[in-house]
């Protein structure tokens, strides 16, 4: 049962081919998001990079859960509760 060594080499260089373009697909998949997350939290862009390291994601996420992020928080827009009613009358200084 042993194949054409020819033809295994090709299955082999084929398999090695499809693994290649799928951990880039992978590796953008994940870099890509950090990098807007990054550049929108005040950072270097190409801090996004470090998750091509070993363990770079978990460095990455602590770097961005405990550091100062330089942004300026947006204003609530919500929903203010009615004023007391009926109004009540400003207090007299008493004294």
């Amino acid at each position: 049962m042993h194949g054409d060594p020819n033809q295994v080499n090709g299955i082999i260089a084929a398999v090695i081919g499809f693994y290649l373009i799928f951990i880039v697909v992978i590796m953008a998949a994940i870099i890509i998001p950090f990098w807007f997350i990054l550049k929108k939290a005040g950072f270097s862009p190409w801090l996004s990079l470090i998750n091509i390291v070993p363990f770079g994601t978990l460095i990455l996420l602590y770097i961005l859960a405990f550091a100062e992020w330089k942004v300026i928080p947006a204003p609530q827009i919500g929903w203010a509760p009615p004023p007391a009613y009926p109004p009540q009358p400003p207090y007299t200084p008493q004294g």
